[in-house]
């Protein structure tokens, strides 16, 4: 009853603040949850990649393009919008998934008035954030054309259209510059080290066109030698609403007039309009097959006639759909925003890729029948981003699983790092996705093929393993020590320590799926390997994992590691925790251990080996301690300022830590079924499960200023240990936590010296 009674105050005074909200333009659906995504979140600082390296771009999720005002060029470590700018030089339909992966096959469009000018640095019109409206559905700023007066930019998308709008007041000749290529950056240390891909770009005056190619690519450099994918290109069609006064195509800058094709390198196509022309639209659709296909997508996803405002409300009720489906009760402004643009954030990638029945694969240079997704970044989001795709985008998974599955049968292996076609990761993590979806009961795929797939990742070696270069990384070292004495060599390959201590993880992964496809000879196997690898590299002497050389001398402390150090990963045996810290003896002298990692500043939030690892207090019999460095790290690393995220958002994954870590728990081993209880951030939250239909009500009264757990019950039930099934919170119904402001004794012994 008194859960009831908490639950029926904290609807109530939810449904007020909700009342007070008025719809205002371009809030149609109304949506308090849409209303605070604030894109421009982890986009700022002046540093090449900005603090969280995110693109404050428009579109719907998992949008095959995003839609972006380009302030810079980006490449490898440099996005196409910083904050910190203060021009703007078109708008750029980007793939780019993440800020440390390159772009792909994107098209710019640049308006302007008076000559055109299709060089980059010296098309840029000065604007102010003052003047600017950043939202995931409809972007607009006011720039200062070069030959005076002002032109009004507004864009929306769909996922494989751009809609843009210009309005022109006080300007000389309006135009619209398209560009195909351009000198590109390689790598991300020297911006001298370009370039120059050759596209195509066609001028279609009759039908108020312009079209082109673009086989841009910067991720090529990290493609396997064995699938090139020569014939890869993004493609594009530019439709305008007005009537071109005169056109022509231009080269490395240099112009001709009344042209209408050309290929080759620096390319753009151009179109003038008459000069009382104030208001110009302009729709741009982007394929991976075809020219013709990208017409396609664009009469199916904005048709003639339709209004950018149509465009900007249908692409606001897609995020509306989704982000609706938690509301939040005890949440300031700023925790709002950074909330439910996190929640934006996982929902981008993996991006859609596939185009009404059919996709390019990098992997076999062809185009297929069926779904396709790209922008998978394995092995950061396989350790929440994934299980929080599984809860609240169901309906994308099938596909999504199915999508890795058709690169194994096209590319011979489960995509590592996928971005069109890379291959970039230490561990083959997509095993632990594919067995964490069918535990959790993602169906829509073959699961002999699935387990073909991983079995083939756990035991078949890549070509040339015995080298320190090897065609597709996969399990790079698994023949030359992994099988044999159970670590990668540290002098054979470089991030030895990691990728053993991954392909350990990994190879629960495979058990997991073995157990759950009863073959029970494998699932023993993959099981007993998992645990006992990661402690054939556990050094006694120094208490750390430490990377070992072929003849099992240890290589060094700071040797082997990748994006962490001996303190990140001496934590990384999340399928075995208990063992861990048996080998560190026991809770105690464990939760010392903690300790002194995060007094002693080793714990970096901003990489992902770190994220797991203050849950491990709970673990240990000392849940009091992960509450304090829960909320101490949630404090530190998120807020809604453009500099609000630490690290790389990583596709979803930095936002999912705080995602799961505001409602409570966290799943410290992702394939093991269970989350780790945290602390609640919040008075209430309210969630609309999409995978099981039910609402779940995780109801914590207090916990804005109480982080320490008095007691927790699930449906009445109370419970005394810190975990939750995935079965009972797909079951949905009441979480009741009971708040107080100083450590509390719920499975916190340690914490009180028993």
């Amino acid at each position: 009853m008194r859960a009831l009674l908490c639950l029926a105050v904290l609807l109530c005074s939810f449904s007020v603040a909700t009342q007070k909200k008025a719809a205002l333009p371009f809030r149609d659906p109304p949506s308090d949850a849409v209303d605070h995504v604030n894109p421009l979140i982890g986009n700022g600082g002046d540093s090449p990649n900005g603090s969280g390296g995110m693109i404050p771009s428009t579109a719907p999720p998992f949008a095959m393009t995003r839609w972006v005002a380009q302030t810079r060029e980006n490449y490898v470590s440099m996005t196409p919008y910083n904050y910190t700018d203060t021009s703007i030089h078109g708008f750029q339909g980007t793939h780019q998934p993440a800020i440390w992966m390159g772009e792909s096959g994107q098209v710019v469009v640049s308006p302007g008035a008076g000559k055109v000018l299709p060089r980059f640095e010296d098309r840029g019109m000065s604007f102010s954030h003052d003047n600017e409206v950043v939202s995931a559905s409809y972007y607009s700023a006011k720039l200062e054309a070069i030959e005076g007066g002002e032109i009004l930019a507004e864009q929306s998308a769909t996922s494989r259209v751009g809609h843009l709008r210009f309005t022109f007041a006080e300007t000389s000749a309006p135009y619209v510059l398209v560009e195909a290529t351009r000198a590109t950056v390689i790598g991300c240390s020297d911006t001298n080290n370009r370039t120059y891909p050759k596209g195509t770009i066609l001028v279609d005056p009759d039908n108020r066109e312009i079209c082109g190619s673009n086989p841009e690519r910067q991720d090529n450099i990290i493609t396997p030698l064995s699938t090139p994918a020569t014939s890869w290109s993004g493609y594009f069609c530019a439709r305008f609403n007005q009537p071109f006064t005169s056109w022509g195509v231009s080269r490395n800058g240099t112009m001709s007039e009344n042209e209408m094709s050309g290929d080759g390198a620096m390319l753009s196509g151009y179109a003038t309009f008459a000069p009382e022309c104030s208001q110009l639209d302009v729709r741009v659709a982007v394929s991976f097959i075809s020219i013709d296909q990208a017409r396609e997508n664009l009469e199916k996803e904005i048709p003639d006639g339709q209004s950018l405002e149509q465009t900007a409300r249908k692409t606001r009720a897609a995020w509306a759909e989704k982000l609706d489906r938690i509301r939040l009760v005890g949440a300031t402004k700023d925790q709002k925003e950074t909330f439910y643009t996190g929640f934006f954030h996982t929902l981008q990638y993996p991006y859609e890729q596939d185009e009404y029945g059919r996709y390019y694969s990098g992997y076999d240079d062809s185009v297929h029948e069926g779904v396709s997704y790209t922008g998978y970044s394995n092995w950061d989001t396989y350790r929440a981003e994934w299980a929080w795709l599984i809860l609240f985008a169901p309906e994308r998974l099938p596909g999504m699983v199915q999508s890795m599955l058709q690169d194994y049968k096209e590319g011979g292996w489960l995509p590592m790092w996928k971005n069109i076609l890379a291959h970039v990761q230490v561990g083959t993590h997509a095993d632990s996705l594919v067995a964490e979806a069918v535990l959790k009961g993602v169906t829509g795929f073959d699961l002999e093929t699935a387990w073909e797939a991983v079995y083939k990742d756990a035991t078949v070696s890549p070509i040339n393993d015995n080298t320190t270069f090897v065609d597709y990384e996969v399990r790079a070292g698994l023949a030359s020590v992994y099988e044999q004495r159970g670590w990668v060599a540290d002098d054979i390959h470089s991030e030895s320590a990691s990728r053993t201590l991954d392909y350990s993880y990994d190879d629960f992964a495979v058990s997991v799926l073995a157990g759950l496809l009863n073959k029970t000879d494998e699932q023993a196997f993959f099981r007993n390997r998992s645990m006992s690898v990661p402690f054939s590299i556990f050094n006694a002497a120094t208490g750390f994992m430490e990377a070992k050389n072929a003849n099992g001398a240890w290589a060094g402390p700071d040797s082997g590691w990748t994006e962490g150090d001996k303190w990140a990963y001496t934590f990384d045996v999340v399928q075995d925790i208990p063992a861990l810290i048996a080998h560190k003896g026991g809770n105690a002298s464990f939760v010392e251990f903690l300790d002194e990692h995060f007094d002693g500043g080793h714990n970096d939030h901003t990489n992902e080996p770190s994220h797991h690892i203050p849950y491990l207090y709970t673990l240990a019999n000392a849940a009091s301690k992960s509450q304090t460095r829960i909320r101490q790290i949630a404090e530190a690393n998120y807020n809604s300022s453009v500099n609000g995220l630490s690290g790389n958002e990583d596709c979803g994954q930095m936002s999912a830590w705080y995602l799961f870590s505001a409602l409570g728990f966290y799943p410290v081993n992702p394939v093991s079924g269970e989350y780790v209880v945290g602390s609640p951030f919040f008075d209430m939250v309210s969630i609309d499960l999409p995978s099981s239909n039910r609402k779940l009500h995780i109801v914590s009264p207090g916990a804005p200023s109480k982080p320490y757990i008095h007691s927790f019950s699930i449906n009445g039930r109370k419970l005394e240990q810190p975990i939750i099934t995935h079965d009972e919170l797909t079951r949905g119904g009441v979480f009741l936590f009971q708040m107080r402001d100083t450590p509390q004794a719920w499975v916190s012994g340690i914490a009180y010296g028993n």
